[in-house]
């Protein structure tokens, strides 16, 4: 079977906040819970890698770890702004691959930049490589979003443009050009 490579972020699994903060379509936080983990296992397998780029929980009343065994596939974890509290309780070493603030990757095509925030330059820019990142969620009213909706490789890997589900590469870059698109 071929290992697939995902990229997703600000799941924000517990946080109820979320749901009207970003207009998700979901009336409660066990819904939207619920849902995202139903939508991961159904693209995931337990042998793909997935890239996730921050602020997976947030203010969760069930443990991380429940959550992550639930999870299929090899995770690796570049930290966003929420989840310094959370990791601290996480046995990090049973459900991640590696932990990281910003990560340089290949996925055998592409030369890709993983950051939870945002970055105006990273390394190989020039010579045409990718940078992901989260933190902005479908946010299109910040003054940064025209800077970022200008950068055909700088891609957001949020689940609230990107269906609620990890998504490959080209479903990475197709959804960004759509959202960017319509706004």
């Amino acid at each position: 079977m071929i290992e697939l490579i995902y990229f997703t972020a600000d799941q924000h699994f517990g946080h109820a906040n979320i749901i009207k903060h970003c207009n998700r379509p979901f009336d409660s936080v066990e819904e939207m819970d619920e849902y995202l983990l139903t939508q991961w296992n159904n693209r995931v397998g337990t042998n793909d890698t997935v890239y996730i780029l921050g602020d997976l929980f947030f203010r969760n009343a069930v443990s991380a770890d429940e959550y992550l065994s639930r999870m299929h596939g090899k995770k690796h974890l570049i930290k966003g702004n929420h989840d310094k509290d959370w990791i601290k309780k996480a046995d990090m070493d049973k459900h991640f691959i590696s932990v990281s603030s910003l990560l340089e990757i290949s996925d055998g095509s592409h030369k890709i930049t993983l950051c939870h925030y945002p970055m105006m330059t990273w390394n190989g820019i020039a010579k045409g490589s990718y940078h992901i990142y989260a933190h902005i969620h479908n946010n299109t009213d910040a003054a940064y979003f025209q800077l970022l909706k200008a950068m055909p490789n700088a891609l957001n890997a949020g689940v609230d443009i990107n269906n609620f589900r990890p998504v490959t590469f080209a479903e990475l870059v197709k959804n960004n050009q759509e959202f960017k698109d319509s706004t």
